[in-house]
């Protein structure tokens, strides 16, 4: 039985089935999802760290839409 390829090289094999013209945009694409993902597991990070220190409430949302009802109503007077 043949090794299993790798993610990298069945990556590679389908960019290379890919026209020519489409495989530098696929790979910046590529790119610019793993930025996003490791920007989003940074925040998430610093967020599950705020809430082990103890600087996380629970949200009271209908708090928030009173406060958010009554900054708007105050912004149009005048």
């Amino acid at each position: 039985m043949p090794p299993m390829k790798t993610f990298t090289e069945r990556a590679a094999e389908a960019l290379d089935q890919l026209p020519e013209d489409m495989r530098e945009p696929m790979v910046a694409y590529i790119f610019e999802q793993a930025e996003k993902y490791r920007v989003l597991k940074a925040e998430l990070a610093k967020g599950a760290a705020s809430a082990d220190a103890g600087r996380v409430r629970e949200w009271d949302f209908a708090d928030f839409l009173r406060r958010a009802n009554l900054s708007d109503a105050s912004s149009k007077v005048g």
